[in-house]
């Protein structure tokens, strides 16, 4: 009995950590390149920012369009195949960007990392919630969204750190042990057989991504081409016809690449939508500040980083605590208090930002206070998600609403490449309207939260209610 009990407790133990690392690195990795992009911009010095950024926007962009087909991949061959393949292949995609010798190579590096990251995510969850009891679930996504938290809260600081200590590329390298690590752990993962069927629609997939990076394309390079220029107007056309089309796709085919029957419930539809405004606040939002730590208060790589660091704490303690309030109030109330939060902190930059450092009195406030808003808002839209769901459509749900965050957090970034090449070099009045943009995303996401609110007391449908 009681070797039976410390081996179920030590495969409870593992699980959490296969779920918590892999979500964790992909998120990591989605925001550690940011401090790199000064040190880019000094080994290629023939490119501008703009350019630069697609380090950040190819990854996420990949991510968003092949999070869907990978959690339905993930339903089709069962989460340890796929969570094993995506380790994997973002293992072997981290040793390929860190020795890239020039910048295609490190976005196709990149590009395959977020393949890998795409089918890792949906499984982690997957695998810890089916290991799980119904009970626990809520505990479980917490714990799950405060790594992703963390991970986009330390990631700047981190990256930092190892930027300014050795080089960019250590950025990559320190994958390397994580993602074997992980790797080694998998096998203590309980076996569990796919639902089995045909692998989503391919075209639609691929159109999908390609729909996503036109639109990205014509908003970041709308400034430098001119908003009437026939090439903006055309990639953001272009990129909305791939995208219609994709999705028309979805509707009739038989294993879409967007499970488009999730948005059937109400609920989910507007989890979606929150994690969308979400992605499209925090990613900018975590760019801009290490923009402004290194050019405007010309802090180095790991100053900025330290400066950046405190945010990360408040961060991962909101998304620990917050399915305390879930529980009570459901998740729309930690969409709508963390939004607010980061609302809120928005306005409080605009009052008080300067172009003198003032790290104490005004830095360091600000990323305790937006650390708990983020950390509150990303644990609200995972769990609005995967309670809107039955539990076997876990990873396909999961996965559409994290690539909801990712298309929203590279429209971000290319909002925050059109706003910054406005003039240069970028001046105050350019970082404060970034920040108003995030603030307003941020206000578009508690309007999300809201709703699924104001759905939820007009009594939902079963199908918009938690399941199991």
């Amino acid at each position: 009995m009681r070797t039976g009990a410390a081996q179920r407790e030590t495969t409870g133990i593992i699980v959490s950590l296969v779920a918590v690392g892999a979500a964790f690195l992909a998120m990591f990795d989605a925001t550690v390149i940011n401090l790199a992009i000064p040190a880019l911009g000094e080994d290629y010095t023939s490119s501008s920012v703009a350019a630069l950024t697609w380090t950040i926007t190819i990854y996420a962009i990949i991510f968003a369009a092949l999070l869907a087909p990978a959690g339905r991949a993930g339903d089709v061959l069962g989460c340890r195949v796929t969570y094993l393949g995506g380790i994997g292949l973002f293992t072997v995609a981290s040793v390929v960007c860190a020795v890239s010798p020039n910048l295609p190579v490190l976005f196709a590096g990149r590009g395959l990392q977020a393949v890998g990251a795409a089918a890792m995510v949906p499984a982690s969850l997957a695998i810890l919630l089916r290991n799980s009891r119904p009970e626990h679930h809520a505990k479980a996504i917490g714990m799950w969204g405060a790594a992703s938290a963390a991970a986009a809260a330390i990631g700047p600081s981190a990256g930092g750190l190892l930027v300014d200590s050795l080089h960019w590329r250590s950025l990559f390298w320190i994958n390397l042990p994580i993602g074997l690590a992980l790797i080694w752990c998998i096998r203590a993962i309980p076996r569990t057989g796919g639902a089995g069927g045909a692998w989503p629609d391919l075209p639609g997939t691929i159109l999908l991504a390609a729909g996503i990076g036109a639109i990205v394309l014509g908003v970041g390079e709308g400034p430098a081409w001119h908003w009437t220029d026939p090439r903006t107007i055309g990639s953001i056309a272009a990129g909305g016809l791939m995208l219609t089309v994709a999705l028309r796709r979805s509707v009739r085919h038989p294993v879409p690449a967007v499970e488009t029957t999730l948005w059937r419930s109400h609920r989910y539809v507007l989890a979606n939508l929150a994690s969308f405004c979400y992605g499209a606040a925090l990613f900018p939002w975590l760019l801009v500040g290490i923009l402004y730590l290194t050019q405007v208060w010309h802090y180095d790589e790991f100053e900025a980083g330290l400066a950046q660091s405190p945010g990360a704490i408040t961060a991962a303690l909101s998304a620990m605590l917050a399915p305390r309030l879930i529980r009570k109030y459901g998740p729309q109330a930690a969409i709508i208090a963390g939004a607010l939060i980061m609302a809120v902190v928005v306005l409080w930059i605009h009052l008080g930002l300067t172009v003198h450092p003032r790290f104490l009195a005004f830095w360091l406030p600000t990323g305790l206070l937006v650390g708990v808003g983020m950390g509150a808002l990303a644990n609200g839209v995972a769990s609005a998600a995967a309670m809107s769901v039955h539990p076997r459509q876990f990873a396909g749900a999961v996965g559409l609403n994290t690539a909801a965050r990712q298309v929203g957090g590279a429209l971000g970034v290319a909002a925050l490449a059109a706003i910054m090449s406005v003039s240069a070099p970028a001046v105050l009045g350019d970082y404060l309207n970034v920040y108003l943009f995030c603030g307003v995303s941020a206000l578009a996401a508690a309007a999300a939260g809201v709703a699924i609110a104001a759905r939820g007391s007009a009594g939902s449908s079963t199908t918009e209610t938690v399941q199991g």
